[in-house]
């Protein structure tokens, strides 16, 4: 043990101080919190996982896909309050988003934009209008052959091919899939109110095909357009 000495007194070194190792059980539970916690930030405020359960937005999106929705895009809500973050872009025709559905606000819905506030959308024989312009959609599919008159389409979708003007109210948008002939839209329920946005969808990270119980490799992070 070394040592100095002054005269007669000998001074010994400052004792070193040990501290205890924190128990395994104790630094898994708090690894497992601050994980928690940063995963219900990342879900909040930026990213959320969904996956695709229907046909209603072939081909774009094919059930089994699964997707990140993008809530920064428009600005995240805070939880249990009707209070929305900014965000850095506006919801606009063309964008694919989701939004808790308004009849059941439980569900999550997925469908594309097709027209916001003050613009007038109109269906002649399957085809968009907007304020009184035929819409070019490229990614629109017809399933279905048949042209339904004005007022006599199928259950729950009687303007499904033919569909008076309708002007799209403040702060809300008009949502159809893009399997145009087998989507339950805004054609049937009318408008989204922009409070019930979730995010828009931003890519693909995985996609199974469960007629052939296997992945399709090709879907894998893809931009969502």
């Amino acid at each position: 043990m070394s040592q100095s000495s002054q005269g007669d007194a000998v001074v010994l070194p400052p004792p070193v101080r040990i501290q205890a190792r924190k128990g395994f059980w104790r630094e898994t539970i708090e690894s497992l919190a601050v994980a928690l916690v940063i995963f219900f930030l990342v879900r909040t405020f930026a990213f959320q996982a969904f996956r695709i359960p229907t046909g209603s937005m072939e081909k774009t999106l094919l059930p089994g896909d699964f997707l990140f929705v993008n809530k920064f895009a428009y600005g995240a809500k805070l939880p249990f309050l009707d209070i929305r973050l900014p965000g850095y872009s506006e919801a606009k025709a063309g964008d694919i988003i989701v939004f808790q559905f308004p009849e059941d606000p439980k569900q999550d819905y997925i469908k594309r934009c097709v027209a916001t506030e003050g613009q007038t959308v109109e269906i002649r024989e399957k085809r968009v209008y907007i304020d009184g312009v035929l819409k070019e959609e490229p990614y629109a599919v017809f399933a279905d052959t048949r042209v339904y008159p004005l007022g006599r389409g199928p259950a729950g979708m009687p303007e499904r091919d033919n569909m008076r003007p309708r002007k799209v109210p403040p702060h809300h948008l008009f949502m159809m899939g893009d399997n145009r002939d087998a989507s339950y839209d805004s054609r049937g329920w009318g408008f989204v109110d922009l409070r019930l946005v979730r995010g828009k969808a931003w890519i693909t990270y995985f996609s199974w095909d469960k007629s052939r119980n296997l992945p399709r490799f090709g879907r894998m992070f893809r931009w969502i357009r």
